[in-house]
C-alpha cells in the first residue's frame, strides 16, 4: 500500500487509489422546513442557497459554522467542482462517506443516487451527468426526521433539547466527500481476511460490472518490501471469492513477527490489480490475526487475552458525531496511552480514518450497530439493511475483533416477554455469523442476551464491593447470569449457563464528580473532588483485577459527552487525573491472567460458573 501518511488523509485508506478529489470544505447550504425544494426545482442547482456550511460537520455544530441544534428536518446543500482530467473510457465516481438520514444527489440537474441510512457509505457513478470539462454543480437533499424512532439513530437525541443520556443530532453530511477517477470496470469492494491456521487469505472481491470477457485478477501481499505471496485468478462473474495461499504462515516461528495484536500491531501490505483493458489497481493493508472464543477465554491469534476496553462515545462537543482525521488519530492515541488494548464504540459506525488508526496503532474495536427505539417492520427493514452495510464496509479491518448489533434491548425492550423480538435478536445474530464467520458476534450487548459467543454484563455498581459481590464468586456470577443481573433484567434467555463462553463486565463504572446544583447532568455514581476520583477508581479496578471468572471489560467511558460527565477525560480530552494515575489503575494486572495455572479448586470453580463439565 502506500505510505501511511498518505493513506491516513485519505477517506477511505482501506480502499486506497491516488487520483481522488476531496470534495470537503464550504458548500451553499439551506434548510427546507416547509419541504418545498424539490416542487421549486432546488435540484436543478441553479437556486442561490443564502447560507454557508463547512462540510462535512453537521449543521447543529459549531464546526459546521451553524450550529442550529433544533428541528430541521429537510437539508440541501449544493456546491461546484472543476472536472478532474480523465483519459477516454475512464469514470468519475462520487463518494459520501455518511449521510444521515435519507439522501437524494443530483449532478448538472441529473438525479445520480439515492441512499437510505445515516450510518454508512454510498457512491455514483456521475459520468453521464457530466457537461464538457468545465465547472460542475452537486446538489444533495438531505432528510432526517428527527422524531422518526423507527430509523437507526443511536444516542441521537429525538427530542428537541438533548434529555438523558442521548445528545443533539447529526444530520446530513457527516463523513468526507470525495472524488475517484477510475478505469471503465472497477472493483467496488475488496475484502482479505486470513485464515492463520490454514495459511491463507480469503479475497472477497466485487465488480463495478459484468466483464464483457473473463479478466485476470493479481493479487500482491508482502512486508516491508518482502514478497509473501503473488497469485493471478481469472474472474468471469461480478463478485469473486478465492484463497491466496500464504506458506510463511505454516512456519509458527517465521510467522509470530507477523502477527497483528495490540502488543504488535504488524500490518501487511496488499495490492489488487484488475488485467485486461482495466488496468484498475487498488492499495490496501490486513492483518494476519484471528479471533475467536474457546473455554471461557477470548482468543487472539489462538492465545487467550484479557480484554481491557473503553466505552468510546465518539462524540465531538464542536463537531458532534463528525471528526477531522487529527482528531480522529487523537482519540486512538488517547486510549492506548491510558493503557487500554480496545474500545466499543458506542451507538455509531466510525470513521474508516478511525478504524485505520486502531488497525495501525494497536486497538481492538467492538463494533456496535446504532439503534431504533420502536419495534416494527420497517424498523427491522432499516436496521438490518443499514448493519448489513456496516460489515460490508468494515470486515477487512483486522481491529474489529466483535459485532454487536444490538445493546441493552433497546428497540426489543419487551424481548423477554415477545418472541417475535427475541428472534429478531437471534437472526440478526445469525445473519452477521453468516456475512462474517471469522469474528465473534455479541446478540445483545448488556442483558437479555439470545445466542451469542461472549456473555457480556452491565452493571453499575456504586462501589467495588457490589462487583465483588456478584463476580469474585463463582456461584453468585452463576445465580446472576441464571437469573436477573444488577440492572433487574433476564440475563441469558436461550441458555442460562455461560457454557463455555466468556463472559465479560461490558459496561461499568460511569464515575462523576458531584455536579453543581441547577446543571443539566447525568450520571451512574458521584464523587466530591480528584482525590476521592482516584480512590473510587482504584476500588472499581481492585474489584475486577481479583476475580478469575471475568475474562474482559469495558469502562464506562472515555470522555464527558454532554450532559453525561462520566468520562476518564473531559469533552475536550484532558485527563481528570493524571495519565501515568489513570494507566496505573487501569492496567492493573488481572486475576485471569492468560495462560495461568490453576489449582484443582479454581479449575472446578471456573468450570460450574461457565457451564462445562467438571
Amino acid at each position: 500500500m502506500t505510505d501511511a501518511s498518505a493513506a491516513a488523509l485519505h477517506p477511505h485508506p482501506r480502499m486506497y487509489r491516488p487520483r481522488w478529489t476531496d470534495l470537503c470544505g464550504t458548500w451553499d447550504f439551506a434548510h427546507d422546513d416547509a419541504n418545498e425544494g424539490l416542487d421549486a426545482g432546488w435540484s436543478a442547482g441553479d437556486t442561490a442557497f443564502d447560507r454557508k456550511i463547512t462540510v462535512p460537520y453537521p449543521p447543529e455544530s459549531k464546526a459546521s459554522g451553524l450550529s442550529e441544534t433544533g428541528f430541521h428536518p429537510v437539508l440541501w446543500y449544493r456546491r461546484t467542482f472543476e472536472t478532474p482530467e480523465m483519459a477516454d473510457g475512464e469514470r468519475l465516481i462520487l463518494r459520501f462517506g455518511a449521510v444521515d438520514y435519507r439522501a437524494r444527489v443530483w449532478v448538472n440537474g441529473a438525479l445520480v443516487a439515492t441512499h437510505e441510512g445515516g450510518h454508512t457509505p454510498f457512491e455514483a457513478d456521475i459520468t453521464p451527468a457530466l457537461t464538457g470539462s468545465g465547472a460542475q454543480t452537486i446538489v444533495v437533499r438531505a432528510e432526517d426526521p428527527p422524531e422518526d424512532n423507527r430509523i437507526p439513530r443511536g444516542k441521537q437525541d429525538w427530542e428537541e433539547d438533548a434529555h438523558g443520556i442521548w445528545y443533539n443530532r447529526t444530520s446530513g453530511i457527516w463523513q468526507p466527500v470525495w472524488l475517484t477517477v477510475v478505469p471503465a470496470l472497477h472493483m467496488t469492494d475488496l475484502h482479505l481476511v486470513p485464515s492463520i491456521t490454514e495459511a491463507k487469505v480469503r479475497c472477497e472481491l466485487r465488480l463495478s460490472a459484468l466483464p464483457a470477457s473473463p479478466v485476470p485478477v493479481t493479487v500482491r501481499i508482502s512486508h516491508e518490501g518482502k514478497l509473501l505471496a503473488e497469485q493471478t485468478v481469472t474472474v468471469s462473474e461480478r463478485e469473486a471469492e478465492f484463497d491466496v495461499a500464504i506458506p510463511i504462515l505454516r512456519h509458527s516461528t517465521a510467522r509470530s513477527p507477523l502477527l497483528w495484536s495490540p502488543h504488535s500491531p504488524t500490518l501487511i501490505d496488499a495490492t489488487v490489480e484488475l488485467g485486461g483493458e482495466s488496468g484498475d489497481t487498488l492499495d490496501t493493508y490486513l492483518g494476519f490475526r484471528s479471533v475467536g472464543t474457546d473455554h471461557g477465554r477470548f482468543l487472539l491469534n489462538e492465545h487467550p487475552v484479557f480484554l481491557r476496553m473503553v466505552l468510546g462515545q465518539n462524540y465531538w462537543p464542536d463537531s458532534h458525531l463528525s471528526a477531522s482525521g487529527d482528531e480522529l488519530k487523537r482519540e486512538v492515541e488517547l486510549i492506548k496511552e491510558l493503557g487500554f488494548n480496545g474500545v466499543r464504540i458506542h451507538q455509531k459506525i466510525e470513521d474508516p480514518r478511525f478504524l485505520y488508526w486502531c488497525d495501525r496503532l494497536g486497538v481492538m474495536v467492538w463494533e456496535e450497530m446504532p439503534s431504533h427505539y420502536v419495534f416494527a417492520n420497517s424498523a427491522i427493514e432499516r436496521l438490518t439493511r443499514e448493519w448489513t452495510e456496516a460489515i460490508r464496509r468494515d470486515k477487512g479491518h483486522p481491529c474489529i475483533v466483535a459485532w454487536v448489533p444490538f445493546n441493552e434491548s433497546w428497540g426489543i425492550t419487551d424481548m423477554a416477554e415477545q418472541p417475535a423480538q427475541a428472534s429478531y435478536a437471534r437472526g440478526l445474530y445469525h445473519l452477521t455469523k453468516a456475512i462474517d464467520p471469522s469474528r465473534p458476534a455479541v446478540s445483545n450487548d448488556g442483558w437479555e442476551l439470545v445466542e451469542t459467543d461472549i456473555v457480556s454484563v452491565h452493571d453499575y455498581a456504586p462501589t467495588g464491593d457490589g462487583l465483588r459481590k456478584r463476580y469474585n464468586d463463582p456461584d453468585a456470577l452463576a445465580e446472576v447470569l441464571k437469573g436477573f443481573g444488577a440492572p433487574g433484567r433476564r440475563m441469558l434467555l436461550d441458555d442460562p449457563e455461560a457454557g463455555g463462553r466468556p463472559v465479560m463486565l461490558t459496561e461499568f463504572g460511569g464515575l462523576s464528580f458531584t455536579p453543581k446544583e441547577g446543571d443539566h447532568w447525568v450520571g451512574y455514581a458521584t464523587v466530591p473532588d480528584e482525590a476521592a476520583f482516584e480512590a473510587r477508581l482504584d476500588d472499581y479496578f481492585d474489584a475486577i483485577s481479583e476475580t478469575p471468572y471475568l475474562m474482559g471489560y469495558c469502562y464506562t467511558q472515555l470522555t464527558d459527552t454532554m450532559q453525561e460527565v462520566n468520562g476518564l477525560l473531559t469533552e475536550t480530552r484532558e485527563p481528570k487525573l493524571p495519565m501515568e494515575t489513570l494507566r496505573h489503575i487501569l492496567t492493573k494486572p488481572a486475576a485471569a491472567i492468560p495462560g495461568e495455572e490453576v489449582d484443582a479448586e479454581r479449575r472446578r470453580a471456573l468450570a460450574r460458573t461457565r457451564g462445562e463439565e467438571e
